[in-house]
């Protein structure tokens, strides 16, 4: 372990990790090393600089973080009845990416010599030799601590306490779970949907069966976005031994099954804010337009003899779609007129 550790400081750019290599290599002595000129040599230039902070950014995935902050930012609003002031919010969005972030990050530690195996992951950092895998995990925890703890000074314990869990869950439980059973799917939409109660919390201080509502519309609409992916994605899943979508069901019939179960009860979880009192009619009337469609693509799935690519691509670019409407939904419902 310490040889992985040595080995990742050496392979540093920046002027601790080309100091250690210099000593390793037995250039020099420590004085003369010291020195401006050593100095400005081991210094590495700007452009490389920014090409390792790329790297650290790739590596917290900010398309999924992005997703999940601005996910808590609208429940936020909408948990404040759409009079919210400015600064929570932000710190609420801020904290929950980065600890989403430390959290993607540890993942990819956990995970790089399956995802090594895997087309899709091949080219993340750790994987294909950009960064080390201790590294990673030492930027991963730095991530995650700080979101989590600027959320609990922030907007308090709980949503830090829920934002802890859903990391805990998504890398400890979730992660080791995908090469055992296909439970594995509906244990990482926990995770997935936590966002909507981290917001509501540091809004409200509380969770509520009205937050609840919400939670239940984030968690169901990843059933049929990860089970459609699944089967696209089912000869790369399968070099890495997971399990995202059942193993005993070659022709995807059964997925598709589940595919349509879980849309048509996305379709009725759709209604509950309205019917709790979170929403109104505008929000009612394009949650229920939306989740027909989806419901629509979903039952496609099970025409013919085997679910095919294209109907499976469908669903997962209709699922695509479904979030970032919902969540404009929810917003623009809470907009105070």
């Amino acid at each position: 372990m310490w040889r992985r550790v040595w080995t990742s400081l050496l392979a540093s750019p920046f002027p601790l990790g080309q100091l250690l290599l210099r000593i390793e290599q037995g250039e020099g002595n420590g004085p003369a090393i010291m020195t401006d000129t050593a100095l400005k040599k081991d210094n590495p230039p700007l452009l490389e600089r920014l090409s390792r902070l790329a790297v650290y950014y790739e590596l917290t995935k900010p398309g999924i973080a992005g997703y999940v902050m601005v996910t808590a930012g609208v429940t936020y609003f909408v948990s404040a009845g759409g009079r919210a002031d400015f600064l929570p919010v932000i710190l609420t969005m801020v904290g929950t990416a980065l600890a989403t972030g430390g959290a993607l990050a540890l993942n990819q530690f956990v995970e790089w010599e399956l995802d090594a195996l895997m087309e899709r992951t091949r080219s993340r950092p750790i994987p294909s030799g950009r960064m080390g895998p201790m590294e990673a995990l030492l930027f991963g925890n730095l991530l995650a601590l700080g979101g989590i703890t600027l959320l609990y000074f922030a907007v308090g314990w709980l949503p830090a306490a829920l934002t802890a869990f859903s990391a805990l869950v998504y890398n400890l439980v979730y992660t080791p779970l995908k090469k055992v059973s296909y439970i594995s799917t509906l244990v990482g939409a926990l995770p997935g949907a936590m966002p909507t109660l981290i917001g509501w919390s540091a809004a409200t201080g509380t969770l509520s069966l009205e937050a609840g509502s919400i939670f239940a519309v984030a968690y169901l609409w990843q059933l049929p976005h990860v089970l459609s992916l699944g089967w696209l994605l089912r000869k790369d899943y399968a070099r890495a031994g997971f399990f995202l979508i059942p193993r005993s069901d070659p022709e995807g019939k059964r997925i598709a099954r589940h595919i349509t179960v879980f849309s048509a009860g996305l379709l009725l979880a759709g209604v509950t804010p309205t019917w709790m009192g979170v929403t109104g009619l505008p929000y009612l009337i394009g949650i229920l337009v939306l989740g027909l469609l989806l419901l629509l693509l979903a039952t496609a799935t099970l025409r013919g003899s085997r679910l095919s690519t294209t109907s499976a691509r469908r669903v997962f670019l209709g699922s695509l779609a479904y979030h970032p409407i919902f969540l404009i939904l929810l917003l623009v419902d809470a907009l105070p007129l």
